[in-house]
């Protein structure tokens, strides 16, 4: 394999082949306990606004390296304003939680719309803007919740964001083994996931074929469509050994979903990477720059609000502290899964790779007993070293450009003489 092709492996699949030494190391240290069913659950529920977030931290990073400082601060306020429309209509729980989630909704939206004005019409730096948004925010959720803790008891709310005692999809298929401990849908359902990935992965590969696009080969695509179908399988099987699929998953898989879908498929997703690869040359083709900005931001407002939402369902309330610290980790996941400093490159699998590892690495801290203070130096140190990567990687693309140009030039004076 020539040094290029290394090179190449080691930028895709370096951050899963991380993730794996991780596991395996957390698995020695805690004594296994990192796989138990019932941490991977925990694992799931603990890290949801860390998928949430990083989905829509991933939109700004795009733009350029842009990040937003203020999510932290705009989960703890909409929460609050959550958590205080429920407990104001307590007298009414089935009417509370919808307008309280369409209050915390709206809440992102009208802080993102605030952002991209600022950063994408008035041209403030997304820096400074959103860390106005950071200090500002924070202080209003104070002055809102009067500094006090608001609790949440609506149980509806609770079993569907996933904070309650019954917030786990019921096991409809017990009757196909009623004597059997594992949570039989949930199993099933892991199945139907990995073979639906394998037919699609094969589909997906023969129509690039046919339109002419370089793939790689058949044997590569089956090892690596194994190996995911197993993950997918095992994870399922060890959440079925406990109870089954969180409300929390499916929320996460939702969002997700839909955000992979834009990213990829609409034209707004080709925009934001283009806007990070080169502004100026996609203004000068005629792409509204300003609004893919605008748009990137107020996404990331609205995600926010929707973090929220599953933060004090899982919490059970809101306290003016909440979201101390989520920039960080939503920051970390976007770069730890491989999304460029510099804009332009980044996807949602990347996302999801990066949140996993930092909430593996955050358990299995915890399951080790690890101070905090030592856990902040873990993390700080994984991200200096995936950004470090970065570094090394767009280094090594513009020497080989670099490089390339220079024979080609070499070459045309050759000819010319």
């Amino acid at each position: 394999m020539s040094g290029s092709s290394v090179l190449k492996f080691l930028r895709k699949y370096m951050m899963i082949i991380a993730t794996v030494v991780v596991v395996f190391v957390f698995n020695i240290i805690t004594n296994g306990k990192n796989l138990y069913p019932n941490s991977i659950d925990a694992l799931i529920s603990q890290n949801a606004y860390v998928f949430i977030l990083g989905t829509g931290m991933l939109l700004c990073i795009l733009t350029g390296g842009n990040i937003d400082l203020s999510v932290g601060s705009v989960v703890c306020l909409a929460g609050g304003v959550g958590a205080i429309m429920m407990r104001m209509m307590k007298g009414m729980p089935e009417v509370a939680w919808p307008v309280a989630v369409i209050a915390m909704l709206a809440m992102g939206l009208l802080v993102g719309l605030w952002h991209g004005y600022w950063i994408a019409y008035v041209k403030v730096p997304p820096f400074i803007a959103t860390l106005v948004g950071m200090l500002a925010f924070r202080g209003l959720a104070n002055i809102i919740m009067k500094g006090e803790a608001v609790e949440v008891d609506n149980r509806s709310f609770l079993n569907i964001f996933g904070g309650g005692s019954d917030c786990y999809v019921p096991d409809f298929l017990r009757f196909l083994s009623p004597n059997s401990s594992l949570n039989v849908t949930c199993f099933v359902i892991g199945i139907a996931i990995a073979v639906a990935y394998s037919v699609f992965t094969l589909i997906n590969r023969s129509r690039l074929i046919k339109k002419g696009y370089k793939v790689d080969s058949l044997p590569v695509v089956i090892i690596k469509t194994i190996l995911i179908d197993a993950v997918v399988v095992w994870f399922s099987y060890k959440l079925a050994g406990y109870r089954g699929i969180p409300t929390a998953l499916i929320w996460i898989a939702l969002v997700l979903g839909v955000f992979a879908y834009i990213t990829t498929k609409t034209t707004l997703g080709r925009n934001l990477y283009a806007v990070g690869g080169n502004e100026k040359a996609t203004r000068l083709s005629g792409i509204d720059t300003r609004k893919v900005m605008f748009s990137a931001y107020t996404l990331m407002g609205v995600l926010s609000g929707f973090a929220s939402i599953v933060n004090i369902a899982r919490l059970q309330g809101s306290t003016p502290t909440y979201g101390v610290g989520y920039e960080m980790d939503a920051i970390a996941a976007c770069f730890i899964g491989g999304a460029s400093a510099y804009g332009g490159t980044g996807s949602i699998g990347g996302v999801i790779i990066g949140a996993a590892l930092m909430g593996i690495i955050n358990q299995g801290m915890s399951l080790a007993s690890t101070p905090v203070n030592y856990q902040k130096v873990v993390k700080g140190i994984v991200l200096i070293v995936a950004v470090l990567f970065d570094v090394i990687m767009q280094m090594k693309r513009k020497g080989a450009k670099k490089k390339t140009t220079g024979s080609s030039s070499a070459k045309k004076g050759g000819a010319n003489v």
